[in-house]
């Protein structure tokens, strides 16, 4: 299983888009300060994230996701989000 995932920023609200087979480990790594980007915003909360059977499906996603750029985007993205667990 793979997940592409939205962080946010409660530092400054900036949203973070990436994917991974781990979601939990990830959030860990992003707020141990392990990613170059991601260490100058911490602490990141997981607010949206999808599951795909194979990792191509899952950077497709994060790929269209990225080139939005958009705010509004993700933010009506996250609130039309069902959210269920991780497992």
């Amino acid at each position: 299983m793979y997940f592409v995932y939205i962080l946010k920023s409660k530092l400054d609200h900036s949203f973070y888009i990436g994917q991974t087979n781990d979601l939990n480990r990830r959030l860990l790594y992003h707020n141990d300060g392990k990613s170059r980007y991601t260490s100058r915003k911490i602490p990141w909360e997981i607010v949206y994230f999808e599951k795909f059977n194979t990792r191509k499906d899952a950077i497709f996603r994060e790929k269209f996701l990225k080139k939005q750029r958009n705010t509004e985007f993700y933010n009506r993205l996250i609130k039309n989000w069902s959210g269920s667990s991780v497992g």
